[in-house]
This record gives structure tokens, sequence and C-alpha cells, in this order.
């Protein structure tokens, strides 16, 4: 079973209010869900929408074809009428004679009751319209208004008038509500592996779409103790957490494509200071504003390149709300393991997307410093001595007895007292090297494979690209012998595989942006080429199906 439903009208009708209900009744109906967001860069009006897709099985991303249409304005009804599915339903105050759709009032319905809580009317039509009862709903209603009690009773009311005034379409069968299950967006499972990993303090300007990380995480920082500073502006708020950092805490910033423009300095402070730091790039389409509150993957090039010159960094992409727990989690231990700058690579489709995903095993979260101890001092303590595999020991001011703890921006000697000398400069241009080798050999992480052992193609996709890609190889499985290898690592780049699967079958790159960045990547690193680039860069992501009929386009050509 397979559902798909929009919620459609202008910012400030209550769209998220709605979508909030529907996706928790449903979760204790036991479906699992995959819920996304359509919404303009402005604070009332233009078109906005949220899909909720429901099905008895895992989904991985937004569905094609609208089987119920919530429309809370007669734009909504014009924009979404071609997208209906031969047995769509549109849910409207609208008078129609069309058998597709439904009418209610819902403004004279709460007129006696409460004029503002017009939209749960809307919710009870559209679960009676399901056939799904309202007890789990009512639940989550009282949950959602726990902070505004005085409305609680009038929704309930509207909830059951709503429920009243339609009839049965759908026939939704009640599965039970499932233990080991919760629904999550992106930006909260950001924030959620950051607290996991110990996070003492983060500092971000609100950008979309990465605020939500922002305000996950200022909503837990009394109860789990981390400092939350809103800083003035991008360069304040790296600056600020590369600081924290030093002082000993685990620090980290957030922001998109344009905030990470501003953090490049910040960033080459980290790489030649050798300071840990976790950024989390919640991208966007650019340049500059370009569009705000849509998706994409056109910062991967500028992310692994940023700040001038060279220094060691890290890449990871998430695949989606699920690992964006546990890659954050790991990008603390590998920025405080080999001192360097973490960049979490997301978009907004993983960031404003919900998703039901397993509750979090943390039994095998281990929370890693790497801080020396005071006992490893001989004789003056030495922030960038000379090692092996370029990883110098780690203090923060006042954790060592009579010892200065020394930082510099300018090229430094062991002690960070700084120098002008070629043989200093190339000795640490040298060490900070070692530390990539190290981290390519024990930490790096190999693209995963899935699918036939024998296949024809192999889809390549890198972060958010994955789930859709998953769902569209499960589409092709009868017609073509297709496997997916998906990257979390996107820099350094692991090789081994890639050099594996290109030997056995052609290459189909996915990417959400206009110049196949990963695969210029991939070319240049490993001198692979690409067979083929599916490549999307309108400000929305792939569907499963969608992914599946571009690529039947491209092999046939």
């Amino acid at each position: 079973m397979d559902f798909n439903i929009v919620i459609a009208g202008e910012a400030g009708q209550g769209l998220k209010t709605v979508e909030s209900l529907l996706t928790k009744t449903f979760s204790r109906h036991g479906y699992y869900l995959f819920s996304t967001k359509d919404y303009m860069s402005r604070i009332r009006g233009g078109h906005n929408f949220m899909q909720v897709r429901i099905s008895d099985e895992k989904v991985e991303g937004p569905a094609e074809g609208i089987d119920l249409l919530v429309a809370l304005n007669e734009e909504s009804v014009e924009v979404h009428r071609d997208e209906m599915s031969e047995r769509g339903v549109i849910l409207t105050s609208l008078e129609s004679d069309s058998d597709q759709v439904v009418t209610i009032d819902a403004k004279a319905i709460a007129k006696d009751v409460n004029p503002r809580a017009a939209n749960t009317v809307f919710v009870g039509a559209a679960f009676k319209i399901m056939g799904l009862p309202t007890k789990e709903a009512k639940t989550a209603l009282k949950e959602h208004f726990a902070k505004k009690e005085s409305v609680i009773e009038d929704n309930l009311t509207l909830l059951d008038q709503g429920y009243e005034t339609v009839n049965e379409v759908f026939e939704l069968e009640d599965l039970g509500a499932k233990e080991g299950r919760m629904i999550i967006d992106g930006n909260s499972a950001v924030g959620l592996g950051a607290a996991l990993a110990g996070l003492s303090f983060y500092a971000a300007y609100p950008m979309s779409p990465s605020t939500g990380i922002l305000t996950y995480l200022a909503g837990k920082q009394e109860e789990l103790g981390i400092v939350v500073e809103q800083a003035e502006d991008e360069i304040a708020a790296i600056n600020m957490a590369l600081g924290g950092t030093y002082s000993g805490m685990r620090s980290m910033t957030g922001t998109s494509g344009g905030g990470l423009a501003l953090m490049a300095e910040g960033v080459g402070l980290a790489g030649i200071t050798e300071t840990p730091i976790v950024i989390a790039d919640v991208q966007r389409p650019g340049p500059a504003t370009g569009l705000p509150t849509r998706t994409g993957q056109g910062d991967l090039l500028f992310a692994i390149n940023i700040a001038q010159d060279e220094f060691p960094l890290m890449v990871i992409a998430p695949k989606d709300q699920e690992d964006a727990v546990y890659q954050t989690f790991r990008a603390f231990n590998l920025a405080d393991k080999y001192q360097i700058p973490v960049i979490i690579l997301s978009d907004q489709f993983i960031g404003d997307s919900s998703k039901t995903i397993s509750e979090i095993d943390t039994s095998g979260l281990e929370i890693n410093r790497y801080l020396m101890d005071e006992t490893e001092v001989e004789g003056e303590y030495k922030r960038y001595k000379y090692t092996e595999d370029g990883i110098s020991p780690r203090a923060y001011p006042g954790q060592l007895k009579d010892q200065i703890v020394l930082l510099d921006s300018d090229e430094h000697d062991e002690f960070a007292h700084i120098v002008e000398d070629g043989e200093t400069r190339n000795k640490m241009v040298e060490k900070r090297a070692r530390k990539m080798e190290k981290l390519k050999e024990e930490d790096l992480l190999d693209a995963e494979y899935f699918g036939p052992e024998d296949p024809e193609y192999i889809i390549v996709n890198w972060g958010s690209t994955a789930g859709p890609t998953k769902e569209a190889r499960k589409l092709l499985a009868d017609e073509f012998k297709v496997g997916q290898l998906c990257f979390n690592d996107v820099w350094p780049l692991p090789e081994k595989m890639i050099k594996e699967k290109a030997a056995e079958a052609e290459l189909v790159i996915v990417e959400n942006n206009s110049t196949a960045q990963f695969a210029k990547l991939l070319r240049s690193e490993t001198g692979i080429k690409a067979d083929y680039n599916i490549l999307k860069y309108d400000g929305r992501p792939f569907s499963g199906s969608e992914l599946a009929r571009r690529f039947k386009e491209e092999v046939s050509k």
C-alpha cells in the first residue's frame, strides 16, 4: 500500500499544523512515512505545499501522483489538479460538480466554535475520507496544543465535526502502533547526532534551510547543558565555535552555501591551527541568495576546495535522516582525532523532510576526544610537534600544569611561534598532509554497493539521492540489471569500490546540480569517466519514479 497526500495553501495558513497532525497520527496507525516541504521564501502568501507519503513498507522519498489533496485555497486546486492519481480526491472548501472533489465549508463549521481552528475541520474530514478513526488523531492533537490548553476542546470538537461532514472514500487499514520507530527530520537528526557526540557549544546565524539545527539545539540546551549562540553573522559563528574548541569544548556551526562562503577564512584558520570543528552545510541552490527554500547539491566542489592554499579537511554527505544522526556523531570523533574541519554536506531535501526511522542505537556510539594526558608532556609543550602520522598532542588552556597552550594563524614552528623560513614551512605542510594519509587508511568509509552481483548498469549517488535511487532501482529491476553504489565520504574520495565496479558495468551518476560535480571529482581523482549523467537542478528533489523514467531515457539514447 502506498498513499500520497498533499496539503497545499499559502504561507501562514497553518499547513505545518495539518502536516504535523497527519504524520503523528499515521505513525501511530503503524505506517511508514516520508514527508517533504515545498515552500516559497516569504512569510505570508505564495503557493506552498507539504507532501506526506504513507506506506506499509519503508519509503525513501516523495512519490508522484496525489491520492488526497487537502487544498486550503483556490490556487492549490488549480496548481495540483493535473497531478491527481486516477483514484485521487480533492478536499476543499470550493464548490465543484466534479466527482473528484469533496467540498466542506470549514470556515462556516468553525465559525461558532473557533474560527482560527478551521484547518482542524479539514484534518477530521481527511481521516474520514481515508477510512481511519479519530482516536489517534485526538491524541496527536492534544500533544500538539499541549502549551495552549484553552484551544484543545475547540479543536477536538471541530475534528469530530469535520469527520462527520464527509463520507468514507478509501479504506486504509489501522496497522497498529509499532515499537522501535521514530519520525525525525534531517536537521533535527544532525542536532541529535551532535548532542549524542557530546556537543557543548553551537554557534550559528539563521540561514534557510539550516535553521532547523539551530532551533532543535536551542530547544534542548537547558535539558542537555549545551550553550547555543545566535551569532550576528556566519563569520562570527565559525570564529566563536573555533574559540569554543580551543577552550576544550566540542563545538559546531551550521549554515547553507552563502553562509559557508563567509566562513571560508574561518575554515582556513581551523586548517592551519589544527583546530577541530564540525560544520553543517545544508545546501540550497545558489549562487548568492538563489532559491533559499529549495534543494540542491551544488556545494560539493566548493566544500572540498574551501579557503585558500592546502590543508586537510573531510567532507561527509549523509544519505538520509537516520544516517545523518550517525554521520554527525562520527564527524565529531574524526574532527578531534585528526584535528581538522569536517563538513557535513546535507541539503534542504534531507534537512526539511521527515522520515520514519528505527530508534537510534546508541550502544556502539563511543565519544573519543583524543586530548592528550598531562603525563605525556616532556619538557616544554609542543602544540605542533612533528609526529610520524602528523597528529600532534592537543591540549586546551589550563589543562596542563605550568604550560602555555598556543595557536597561531601564521605559519609556525612546533611551539606555535611564527616563522618564515622555508624549511619549517615545508615540515609543517608535510606534517598536516600526513594526517590525510592516516585518515584514508584507518577511517575512510568506502562506497556501499547494493544490487546484483553481475549488473549491467550501476547508478552512482552521493548524499541525499540515495533514497530515490534505491526506489528507482526496484522499479527498474524487471527490465534492467541495475546496481547502486552509494557514497557517504566524498572527500577524501574512497576509490577501491568504484574502481572495482567501474570495470564491471556502465556507470550512471545521479546529482542535484547542473555540472555533474561528483562526476568531475571522480574523474579527477581516479580517471574514471561516467557513461551517463542524470542531473536535476530546478531546486526540487528526485523521486524514485522520476529517476527510473530518466534512467530509461538516458540508456536508450
